[in-house]
């Protein structure tokens, strides 16, 4: 059984909804749950918000935030997962910002850094992971640790 087939198991046991907000990913988290047979039970959509605007104008993160600590970060993070989770109506969704490469990188943000926000009904959190390898690896280890957050949060 794949981190995708257990997601969907376990939030239709539950009775919960989630969502995706994604930017580094592309899409990929959605496309992974929407690959399972009866995610339409627990998936209500998500944003792909590759650009600052849409960070801002669909999902509501704050301008000051992208301009003050930029878009890959924990802040940022936060308000995307908020933003959808709020858009959708969903009882938990997942938000990814990150770094793939090959360029984009500095000292203080490098290449493979990956923020994620979770938000739930009792708050949001962010997590952070520095991902090695070329940018199809960075994507594909950033959709499977947001898949298992979203596993991780419909079980608390």
């Amino acid at each position: 059984m794949t981190v995708a087939e257990r997601l969907v198991e376990l939030l239709r046991s539950r009775g919960l909804k989630c969502a995706t907000a994604e930017s580094c990913t592309g899409g990929g988290i959605g496309s992974a749950i929407t690959a399972v047979p009866g995610s339409s039970d627990v998936y209500l959509g998500g944003v792909v918000s590759y650009a600052n605007s849409v960070k801002r104008d669909v999902l509501g993160v704050p301008e000051e935030t992208l301009e003050s600590v930029g878009a890959v970060s924990p802040e940022t993070a936060a308000s995307m997962a908020d933003g959808v989770r709020s858009l959708v109506g969903a009882d938990i969704a997942v938000s990814v910002t990150g770094i793939a490469g090959p360029g984009g990188g500095s000292a203080e943000k490098p290449v493979g850094l990956v923020w994620f926000g979770i938000a739930a009904k009792d708050g949001t959190r962010t997590e952070k992971a520095i991902f090695v390898g070329d940018r199809e690896r960075v994507r594909e280890q950033a959709v499977l640790h947001a898949l298992g957050m979203l596993t991780a949060g419909a079980v608390a």
